[in-house]
Protein backbone atom coordinates (compact mmCIF):
# COMPACT_ATOMS: atom_id res chain seq x y z
CA UNK A 1 0.00 0.00 0.00
CA UNK A 2 1.61 3.62 -1.23
CA UNK A 3 -0.68 5.68 0.12
CA UNK A 4 -4.29 4.93 2.82
CA UNK A 5 -7.79 6.91 2.85
CA UNK A 6 -7.20 9.29 6.16
CA UNK A 7 -10.22 11.74 6.14
CA UNK A 8 -14.15 11.34 5.09
CA UNK A 9 -16.31 14.36 4.71
CA UNK A 10 -19.89 14.59 3.70
CA UNK A 11 -21.66 17.99 2.48
CA UNK A 12 -25.05 19.12 0.98
CA UNK A 13 -24.95 21.08 -2.09
CA UNK A 14 -28.25 22.84 -2.53
CA UNK A 15 -29.25 25.58 -4.90
CA UNK A 16 -32.31 27.07 -5.85
CA UNK A 17 -33.98 26.83 -9.50
CA UNK A 18 -36.76 29.15 -11.39
CA UNK A 19 -38.81 26.16 -12.54
CA UNK A 20 -39.00 23.04 -10.92
CA UNK A 21 -37.87 19.90 -12.44
CA UNK A 22 -40.34 18.39 -14.57
CA UNK A 23 -41.66 21.78 -15.24
CA UNK A 24 -43.94 24.38 -13.23
CA UNK A 25 -46.11 22.79 -10.47
CA UNK A 26 -49.90 21.89 -11.93
CA UNK A 27 -52.81 22.40 -9.50
CA UNK A 28 -52.81 20.46 -6.47
CA UNK A 29 -49.02 20.66 -6.69
CA UNK A 30 -48.05 23.57 -4.47
CA UNK A 31 -44.51 22.64 -2.71
CA UNK A 32 -44.75 22.32 1.79
CA UNK A 33 -42.92 23.97 3.68
CA UNK A 34 -40.08 21.79 3.84
CA UNK A 35 -39.80 22.86 -0.31
CA UNK A 36 -41.24 19.49 -1.02
CA UNK A 37 -44.27 19.10 -4.24
CA UNK A 38 -45.99 16.12 -5.30
CA UNK A 39 -46.77 14.76 -8.76
CA UNK A 40 -50.52 13.90 -9.19
CA UNK A 41 -49.01 12.00 -12.40
CA UNK A 42 -46.96 9.40 -10.32
CA UNK A 43 -47.33 10.18 -6.92
CA UNK A 44 -43.49 11.09 -6.21
CA UNK A 45 -42.04 13.75 -3.94
CA UNK A 46 -39.96 16.26 -6.11
CA UNK A 47 -38.06 19.35 -4.32
CA UNK A 48 -38.10 22.76 -5.87
CA UNK A 49 -34.85 22.92 -5.90
CA UNK A 50 -31.70 21.00 -6.94
CA UNK A 51 -29.54 19.20 -3.90
CA UNK A 52 -27.54 16.08 -4.11
CA UNK A 53 -24.52 14.93 -1.22
CA UNK A 54 -21.19 15.27 -2.04
CA UNK A 55 -18.17 12.89 -0.46
CA UNK A 56 -14.70 14.59 0.04
CA UNK A 57 -12.11 11.87 0.35
CA UNK A 58 -8.33 12.23 1.24
CA UNK A 59 -5.83 10.32 1.60
CA UNK A 60 -2.37 10.40 3.54
CA UNK A 61 -0.52 11.87 1.20
CA UNK A 62 -2.71 14.59 0.27
CA UNK A 63 -4.80 13.06 -2.81
CA UNK A 64 -8.30 14.13 -3.11
CA UNK A 65 -11.21 12.27 -4.39
CA UNK A 66 -15.09 13.83 -4.62
CA UNK A 67 -18.22 11.30 -4.90
CA UNK A 68 -21.67 12.46 -5.22
CA UNK A 69 -25.03 10.47 -4.58
CA UNK A 70 -29.06 11.58 -4.15
CA UNK A 71 -29.87 13.95 -1.79
CA UNK A 72 -32.97 15.35 -3.35
CA UNK A 73 -35.22 13.97 -0.02
CA UNK A 74 -33.80 13.37 3.59
CA UNK A 75 -30.01 13.89 2.79
CA UNK A 76 -29.68 13.76 6.49
CA UNK A 77 -30.33 9.81 6.09
CA UNK A 78 -26.95 9.62 3.60
CA UNK A 79 -24.91 11.64 5.43
CA UNK A 80 -25.30 9.72 8.41
CA UNK A 81 -24.30 6.23 7.32
CA UNK A 82 -21.75 7.95 6.23
CA UNK A 83 -20.33 9.29 9.08
CA UNK A 84 -21.81 6.75 11.51
CA UNK A 85 -21.05 3.55 9.56
CA UNK A 86 -19.22 3.47 6.49
CA UNK A 87 -16.16 6.46 6.77
CA UNK A 88 -14.24 4.37 9.24
CA UNK A 89 -14.57 1.12 7.73
CA UNK A 90 -12.89 3.27 5.01
CA UNK A 91 -10.35 5.00 6.34
CA UNK A 92 -7.08 3.31 6.33
CA UNK A 93 -8.03 1.49 3.43
CA UNK A 94 -5.99 1.58 0.14
CA UNK A 95 -7.68 3.44 -2.54
CA UNK A 96 -6.28 2.15 -5.37
CA UNK A 97 -8.55 -1.03 -5.02
CA UNK A 98 -12.35 0.73 -4.72
CA UNK A 99 -13.75 -2.67 -5.91
CA UNK A 100 -12.62 -4.84 -2.94
CA UNK A 101 -13.71 -1.74 -0.22
CA UNK A 102 -17.50 -1.50 -1.87
CA UNK A 103 -17.94 -5.40 -1.57
CA UNK A 104 -16.58 -5.06 1.87
CA UNK A 105 -18.81 -1.87 2.90
CA UNK A 106 -21.67 -3.90 1.28
CA UNK A 107 -21.35 -6.69 3.56
CA UNK A 108 -21.64 -4.81 6.67
CA UNK A 109 -25.29 -4.97 6.30
CA UNK A 110 -26.60 -7.40 4.28
CA UNK A 111 -27.45 -9.85 6.54
CA UNK A 112 -29.81 -7.45 8.08
CA UNK A 113 -31.53 -6.73 4.90
CA UNK A 114 -29.85 -3.20 3.68
CA UNK A 115 -28.90 -3.99 -0.10
CA UNK A 116 -30.49 -0.89 -1.51
CA UNK A 117 -32.38 2.20 -0.60
CA UNK A 118 -30.38 5.26 1.33
CA UNK A 119 -26.93 2.79 2.26
CA UNK A 120 -26.33 1.86 -1.21
CA UNK A 121 -26.75 5.57 -2.01
CA UNK A 122 -24.00 6.95 0.47
CA UNK A 123 -21.91 3.65 -0.56
CA UNK A 124 -21.97 5.15 -4.13
CA UNK A 125 -20.75 8.61 -3.14
CA UNK A 126 -17.98 6.87 -1.52
CA UNK A 127 -17.32 4.12 -4.33
CA UNK A 128 -17.08 7.32 -6.99
CA UNK A 129 -14.78 9.20 -4.69
CA UNK A 130 -11.98 6.34 -4.20
CA UNK A 131 -12.18 5.77 -8.12
CA UNK A 132 -11.69 9.35 -8.45
CA UNK A 133 -8.32 9.04 -6.31
CA UNK A 134 -7.21 5.38 -8.04
CA UNK A 135 -7.25 7.32 -11.19
CA UNK A 136 -5.40 10.32 -9.54
CA UNK A 137 -2.81 8.42 -8.23
CA UNK A 138 -2.46 5.91 -11.58
CA UNK A 139 -2.03 9.22 -13.48
CA UNK A 140 -4.85 7.73 -15.55
CA UNK A 141 -8.67 8.63 -16.43
CA UNK A 142 -11.15 6.49 -14.55
CA UNK A 143 -12.05 4.81 -17.62
CA UNK A 144 -8.59 3.68 -18.56
CA UNK A 145 -8.69 2.08 -15.18
CA UNK A 146 -11.93 0.63 -16.28
CA UNK A 147 -10.54 -1.09 -19.45
CA UNK A 148 -10.29 1.95 -22.04
CA UNK A 149 -12.72 3.07 -24.08
CA UNK A 150 -14.97 1.67 -26.28
CA UNK A 151 -16.68 4.54 -28.05
CA UNK A 152 -15.05 8.03 -28.32
CA UNK A 153 -18.21 9.80 -28.32
CA UNK A 154 -21.40 8.93 -26.17
CA UNK A 155 -25.26 9.51 -28.01
CA UNK A 156 -26.70 12.19 -25.86
CA UNK A 157 -30.79 11.88 -25.79
CA UNK A 158 -32.61 15.32 -24.76
CA UNK A 159 -34.54 14.03 -21.21
CA UNK A 160 -37.88 15.77 -20.19
CA UNK A 161 -39.46 18.97 -21.88
CA UNK A 162 -40.42 21.45 -18.99
CA UNK A 163 -42.91 23.86 -20.67
CA UNK A 164 -46.74 23.95 -19.69
CA UNK A 165 -48.42 22.28 -22.62
CA UNK A 166 -48.02 20.11 -25.49
CA UNK A 167 -47.22 22.62 -27.92
CA UNK A 168 -44.79 24.60 -25.82
CA UNK A 169 -42.81 21.30 -25.01
CA UNK A 170 -42.89 20.43 -28.70
CA UNK A 171 -41.11 23.50 -29.89
CA UNK A 172 -38.54 22.78 -27.26
CA UNK A 173 -38.12 19.96 -28.62
CA UNK A 174 -37.76 21.49 -31.99
CA UNK A 175 -34.92 24.14 -30.84
CA UNK A 176 -32.62 21.07 -29.32
CA UNK A 177 -32.71 19.24 -32.55
CA UNK A 178 -31.60 22.66 -34.30
CA UNK A 179 -28.47 22.07 -31.88
CA UNK A 180 -27.90 18.57 -33.21
CA UNK A 181 -29.69 16.30 -31.10
CA UNK A 182 -32.18 14.16 -32.75
CA UNK A 183 -33.38 11.59 -29.65
CA UNK A 184 -35.72 12.46 -27.13
CA UNK A 185 -37.78 11.33 -24.11
CA UNK A 186 -40.88 13.23 -22.73
CA UNK A 187 -42.18 12.49 -19.11
CA UNK A 188 -45.68 10.89 -18.74
CA UNK A 189 -46.77 12.28 -15.47
CA UNK A 190 -46.70 15.74 -17.14
CA UNK A 191 -47.68 15.06 -20.47
CA UNK A 192 -51.22 16.61 -19.34
CA UNK A 193 -52.53 15.74 -22.67
CA UNK A 194 -51.62 12.19 -21.94
CA UNK A 195 -48.47 9.90 -23.38
CA UNK A 196 -50.45 8.85 -26.68
CA UNK A 197 -51.31 12.86 -27.35
CA UNK A 198 -47.58 13.78 -26.35
CA UNK A 199 -45.79 11.69 -28.89
CA UNK A 200 -48.01 12.30 -31.81
CA UNK A 201 -47.56 16.06 -31.32
CA UNK A 202 -43.34 15.25 -30.73
CA UNK A 203 -42.91 13.10 -33.74
CA UNK A 204 -45.62 15.81 -35.70
CA UNK A 205 -42.61 18.27 -34.75
CA UNK A 206 -39.84 16.34 -35.17
CA UNK A 207 -40.18 14.19 -37.90
CA UNK A 208 -40.16 11.05 -39.05
CA UNK A 209 -36.16 10.20 -38.34
CA UNK A 210 -36.57 11.40 -34.35
CA UNK A 211 -36.14 8.79 -31.73
CA UNK A 212 -38.83 9.57 -29.43
CA UNK A 213 -39.13 7.58 -26.06
CA UNK A 214 -41.70 7.66 -23.11
CA UNK A 215 -40.86 7.73 -19.25
CA UNK A 216 -43.65 6.39 -18.00
CA UNK A 217 -42.60 6.74 -14.23
CA UNK A 218 -43.97 3.33 -12.68
CA UNK A 219 -47.16 4.55 -13.00
CA UNK A 220 -49.53 2.03 -14.79
CA UNK A 221 -50.89 -1.53 -14.11
CA UNK A 222 -49.63 -3.91 -16.84
CA UNK A 223 -52.99 -3.77 -18.49
CA UNK A 224 -52.57 -0.15 -18.48
CA UNK A 225 -49.10 0.27 -19.51
CA UNK A 226 -49.11 -2.56 -22.69
CA UNK A 227 -52.47 -0.63 -23.86
CA UNK A 228 -50.64 3.16 -24.05
CA UNK A 229 -47.43 1.40 -25.14
CA UNK A 230 -49.09 -0.17 -27.93
CA UNK A 231 -50.91 3.06 -28.99
CA UNK A 232 -47.89 4.96 -28.54
CA UNK A 233 -46.28 2.49 -31.15
CA UNK A 234 -48.56 3.92 -34.01
CA UNK A 235 -46.49 6.89 -33.57
CA UNK A 236 -42.86 5.14 -33.70
CA UNK A 237 -42.20 4.60 -30.17
CA UNK A 238 -37.99 4.26 -29.34
CA UNK A 239 -38.93 3.05 -26.20
CA UNK A 240 -41.13 2.78 -23.37
CA UNK A 241 -39.56 3.16 -19.55
CA UNK A 242 -40.67 2.33 -16.09
CA UNK A 243 -43.85 1.16 -16.94
CA UNK A 244 -45.10 -0.59 -14.15
CA UNK A 245 -44.20 -0.09 -10.82
CA UNK A 246 -40.97 -1.44 -9.96
CA UNK A 247 -41.69 -4.06 -7.38
CA UNK A 248 -43.83 -5.94 -9.29
CA UNK A 249 -41.51 -8.05 -11.43
CA UNK A 250 -44.91 -10.16 -12.71
CA UNK A 251 -46.34 -7.16 -14.53
CA UNK A 252 -42.85 -6.53 -15.77
CA UNK A 253 -42.36 -10.14 -16.72
CA UNK A 254 -46.39 -9.64 -18.62
CA UNK A 255 -45.69 -6.32 -20.38
CA UNK A 256 -42.26 -7.15 -21.74
CA UNK A 257 -43.38 -10.61 -22.83
CA UNK A 258 -46.40 -9.29 -24.43
CA UNK A 259 -45.21 -6.60 -26.70
CA UNK A 260 -42.59 -6.02 -29.19
CA UNK A 261 -41.70 -2.54 -28.13
CA UNK A 262 -38.93 -2.28 -26.34
CA UNK A 263 -39.04 -1.65 -22.53
CA UNK A 264 -36.16 0.03 -20.60
CA UNK A 265 -35.72 0.03 -16.71
CA UNK A 266 -32.86 -0.21 -14.59
CA UNK A 267 -32.48 3.55 -12.88
CA UNK A 268 -33.43 2.55 -9.01
CA UNK A 269 -31.99 -0.53 -9.21
CA UNK A 270 -28.55 -0.37 -7.12
CA UNK A 271 -26.93 -3.80 -7.40
CA UNK A 272 -26.17 -6.37 -10.52
CA UNK A 273 -28.50 -8.87 -8.11
CA UNK A 274 -31.78 -6.51 -9.07
CA UNK A 275 -30.85 -7.06 -12.78
CA UNK A 276 -30.03 -10.48 -12.24
CA UNK A 277 -33.67 -11.17 -10.59
CA UNK A 278 -35.66 -9.32 -13.40
CA UNK A 279 -33.68 -10.71 -16.69
CA UNK A 280 -34.18 -14.58 -15.46
CA UNK A 281 -38.00 -13.29 -16.35
CA UNK A 282 -38.64 -10.29 -18.29
CA UNK A 283 -37.45 -9.34 -22.14
CA UNK A 284 -35.38 -6.35 -21.22
CA UNK A 285 -34.64 -4.86 -24.34
CA UNK A 286 -32.59 -1.80 -22.60
CA UNK A 287 -30.94 -1.45 -18.82
CA UNK A 288 -30.63 2.41 -17.84
CA UNK A 289 -27.84 2.43 -14.73
CA UNK A 290 -28.01 5.20 -12.47
CA UNK A 291 -24.66 6.50 -11.21
CA UNK A 292 -25.90 7.60 -8.31
CA UNK A 293 -27.73 4.99 -7.18
CA UNK A 294 -24.56 2.40 -7.37
CA UNK A 295 -21.63 3.52 -7.94
CA UNK A 296 -19.11 2.80 -10.24
CA UNK A 297 -18.07 -0.36 -9.13
CA UNK A 298 -21.73 -1.56 -9.54
CA UNK A 299 -22.97 0.21 -12.70
CA UNK A 300 -19.90 -2.13 -14.38
CA UNK A 301 -21.14 -4.93 -13.17
CA UNK A 302 -24.83 -3.97 -14.38
CA UNK A 303 -23.20 -3.27 -17.62
CA UNK A 304 -20.62 -5.89 -18.15
CA UNK A 305 -24.15 -8.32 -17.82
CA UNK A 306 -25.96 -6.58 -20.10
CA UNK A 307 -23.04 -7.38 -22.47
CA UNK A 308 -23.43 -11.25 -21.57
CA UNK A 309 -26.97 -10.80 -22.58
CA UNK A 310 -26.72 -8.19 -25.28
CA UNK A 311 -29.06 -5.86 -23.72
CA UNK A 312 -28.41 -2.22 -24.49
CA UNK A 313 -26.92 0.48 -21.92
CA UNK A 314 -28.25 3.65 -21.87
CA UNK A 315 -27.64 5.36 -18.22
CA UNK A 316 -29.82 7.31 -16.40
CA UNK A 317 -28.91 10.95 -15.32
CA UNK A 318 -30.33 12.23 -12.10
CA UNK A 319 -30.66 15.91 -10.75
CA UNK A 320 -26.64 16.81 -9.37
CA UNK A 321 -23.48 19.02 -9.54
CA UNK A 322 -22.44 16.95 -12.48
CA UNK A 323 -19.80 15.04 -10.08
CA UNK A 324 -21.85 11.51 -10.48
CA UNK A 325 -22.51 12.36 -14.29
CA UNK A 326 -18.70 12.77 -15.16
CA UNK A 327 -18.44 9.29 -13.22
CA UNK A 328 -21.15 7.44 -15.21
CA UNK A 329 -19.69 8.87 -18.72
CA UNK A 330 -16.40 7.35 -17.74
CA UNK A 331 -18.12 3.98 -17.03
CA UNK A 332 -20.49 4.01 -19.95
CA UNK A 333 -17.29 4.87 -22.12
CA UNK A 334 -15.83 1.70 -20.74
CA UNK A 335 -19.03 -0.65 -21.62
CA UNK A 336 -19.26 -2.28 -25.09
CA UNK A 337 -23.45 -2.55 -24.93
CA UNK A 338 -23.82 1.52 -24.30
CA UNK A 339 -25.90 3.02 -27.28
CA UNK A 340 -26.03 6.78 -25.40
CA UNK A 341 -27.23 8.56 -21.89
CA UNK A 342 -29.52 10.51 -21.30
CA UNK A 343 -28.82 14.68 -21.11
CA UNK A 344 -30.56 16.24 -18.45
CA UNK A 345 -30.53 19.55 -20.10
CA UNK A 346 -32.80 21.52 -17.65
CA UNK A 347 -30.04 20.87 -15.17
CA UNK A 348 -26.92 20.31 -16.67
CA UNK A 349 -26.93 23.86 -18.50
CA UNK A 350 -27.72 25.94 -15.42
CA UNK A 351 -24.83 24.16 -13.13
CA UNK A 352 -21.93 24.05 -15.59
CA UNK A 353 -20.89 27.05 -13.01
CA UNK A 354 -20.80 24.16 -10.08
CA UNK A 355 -17.59 22.25 -11.84
CA UNK A 356 -14.54 22.61 -12.85
CA UNK A 357 -13.32 20.81 -15.97
CA UNK A 358 -14.34 20.02 -19.28
CA UNK A 359 -17.13 18.15 -19.57
CA UNK A 360 -19.48 18.55 -22.23
CA UNK A 361 -22.71 17.94 -24.46
CA UNK A 362 -21.96 19.53 -27.97
CA UNK A 363 -24.87 18.40 -31.14
CA UNK A 364 -25.92 15.18 -29.82
CA UNK A 365 -23.11 13.95 -28.01
CA UNK A 366 -20.99 13.99 -24.70
CA UNK A 367 -17.37 14.71 -24.58
CA UNK A 368 -15.74 13.17 -21.56
CA UNK A 369 -13.66 15.00 -19.51
CA UNK A 370 -10.27 14.84 -19.73
CA UNK A 371 -7.26 14.44 -17.08
CA UNK A 372 -7.08 12.18 -14.07
CA UNK A 373 -9.60 10.48 -12.31
CA UNK A 374 -13.04 12.05 -13.15
CA UNK A 375 -11.12 14.85 -14.84
CA UNK A 376 -13.88 17.62 -12.97
CA UNK A 377 -13.82 18.76 -9.37
CA UNK A 378 -16.03 21.43 -7.55
CA UNK A 379 -15.60 24.85 -8.48
CA UNK A 380 -15.06 27.96 -6.08
CA UNK A 381 -18.62 29.11 -6.37
CA UNK A 382 -19.92 25.08 -5.54
CA UNK A 383 -17.75 25.07 -2.58
CA UNK A 384 -18.81 28.02 -1.38
CA UNK A 385 -22.75 26.04 -1.53
CA UNK A 386 -21.50 23.23 0.38
CA UNK A 387 -23.14 22.43 3.88
CA UNK A 388 -21.41 19.80 6.21
CA UNK A 389 -23.82 17.17 7.26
Amino acid sequence: MTDAVAKISVFTLTQPRETPYLGAARVGEEPNRRGYLVRKGNRTVYPVFDRSVLVRIETRNGVVGWGETYGLVAPGAVGEIIRDLLADFTIGRDPSDPSAIFDDLYDLMRVRGYNGGFYVDALAAIDIALWDIAGHLAGKPVVELLGGEQSKKIPAYISGLPEQNRRARAELAVKWQKRGFNAFKFASPVADDGPVAEIESLRAALGPNALIAADMHWSHTAEEALALIEAMAVHDLWFAEAPVPTEDMTALEVVSQSTRQRIAVGEEWRTVWDMRHRVERCKIAIVQPEMGHKGITSFMRIGQLAAELGIDVIPHATIGAGIFLAASLHASAALAMTKGHEFQHSIFEPNRRLLQGDMDCIAGHYCLPSGSGLGVVPSDQAIRLLESL
